[in-house]
């Protein structure tokens, strides 16, 4: 019994991720801001890119206190995070200029945004479905506050849950990584 359990468990993971063809690199990708400007990934071209999908009413909001120091701590070192705020969860139904006021009063958000967008499903951003194409299922967010980090190379070096914190040691080990690749 113990040999057919191991034997489905690595069975099912090989079939999680699809084949990485990166016909094309993130550097590909566009989002309009929260402010109405855009942001284009072409200009964090061979920097590392932390791309987390936010919400202002979620368990795990508090990490926007990380996000910001992370991005304090390492915005000099070729890193940019990026909040990516989205309702796809039912914990971000204010207008961008709610979630701008948010963040900024409570958190003192500095790094960009984008507009409030699609993570999931049918009206998902380009972005996130390139990311489910070349990294499989672990890229698609599961709830607010997934990260997904984008190498040096425009690829996706990594991808983690919302229960991983932007402080945690794996995380910053991973970031410090890819900063010096």
């Amino acid at each position: 019994m113990k040999k057919i359990f191991i034997i489905s468990i690595l069975m099912f993971s090989f079939f999680n991720k699809t084949n990485a063809n990166y016909e094309q690199l993130a550097y590909e990708f566009n989002f309009k801001s929260i402010d109405g400007g855009e942001i284009n990934l072409q200009q964090y071209k061979e920097k590392v890119i932390v791309v987390v999908n936010v919400a202002s009413r979620c368990g795990f909001t508090p990490q926007y206190e990380d996000l910001q120091s992370l991005w304090t701590n390492y915005k000099d070192k070729d890193l940019v995070v990026i909040g990516v705020p989205t309702n796809n969860f039912k914990q971000e139904p204010g207008s961008n200029k709610d979630i701008k006021d948010f963040c900024e009063t409570n958190f003192n958000i500095s790094f960009p945004m984008t507009e409030k967008i699609d993570v999931l499903g049918n009206n998902a951003h380009p972005f996130f479905i390139w990311a489910k194409e070349n990294h499989g299922k672990s890229a698609i967010p599961k709830w607010n506050f997934h990260k997904i980090i984008i190498g040096k190379n425009g690829k996706i070096a990594d991808t983690f849950a919302s229960i991983t914190k932007p402080s945690s040691k794996r995380f910053i080990d991973l970031i410090e990584a890819e900063i010096k690749n």
